[in-house]
């Protein structure tokens, strides 16, 4: 290869990468931006969001609902022992056997923050809801 044409190859490298780097590309002026709608946790077939207790871990840890919803949660302990769901937040409590399913009825929640943690244990069974 000549050093002409590693020099033109060069050249048209510098040229091609600087048309697709972030500063060449700009905004669009006067748009706004698009409404974004909350993204709430997804559910089952049944409307209820699952949430799993394996390791007294729950997961996920952030539930995200619509504010003034009334709201199932489905708890699949994977855990071979007991644990409850626990929210003073919430007003709830249920105890789920271990390897067992139990549903958590949620009232319509006002916009705000709800802690909840498994009651055996607490020091890594916590998680929170969002009302939005």
């Amino acid at each position: 290869m000549t050093s002409a044409f590693r020099r033109l190859i060069a050249a048209s490298m510098l040229a091609g990468f600087g048309a697709w780097s972030a500063a060449a590309q700009t905004a669009p002026t006067g748009a706004a931006p698009a409404a974004v709608a909350p993204a709430y946790t997804p559910t089952n077939a049944a409307g209820q969001i699952e949430v799993v207790l394996k390791d007294h871990v729950f997961t996920p840890s952030q539930i995200r609902v619509p504010a003034g919803k009334r709201t199932q949660l489905l708890i699949k302990n994977q855990d071979p022992t007991a644990d409850e769901f626990d929210s003073s937040a919430l007003k709830v409590e249920k105890v789920v056997g271990g390897n067992s399913e139990g549903v958590v009825r949620l009232r319509e929640l006002d916009p705000g923050t709800y802690p909840f943690m498994g009651e055996f244990n607490p020091t890594t069974a916590q998680g929170v809801v969002i009302a939005e």
